[in-house]
């Protein structure tokens, strides 16, 4: 039985983040996955690598939807008036 290197007590990771802003830890000796870039200086076992991200990544929505409800709080739309 083959254990998955993302479950190795003795791998070394690196964070990676995408145009969204949305991060995930990543083996060390793997490409990075296109869409995907390295966090420069975050390199380590898992434990040190999970507390960068949760740090890090203090909201979950994506990019895209954090910059289109600020845009709405910005210019609100009578969407109400449009449906009836």
């Amino acid at each position: 039985m083959s254990t998955s290197c993302f479950d190795r007590e003795d791998e070394t990771f690196i964070v990676l983040v995408n145009h969204e802003d949305q991060y995930s830890i990543w083996p060390h000796w793997k490409a990075v996955p296109k869409g995907w870039n390295a966090v420069d200086g975050v390199k380590g076992d898992k434990k040190t690598v999970l507390a960068y991200v949760e740090e890090a990544w203090t909201d979950m929505r994506p990019r895209s939807l954090r910059e289109w409800m600020a845009q709405q709080e910005k210019n609100p739309t009578n969407t109400q008036a449009a449906a009836g």
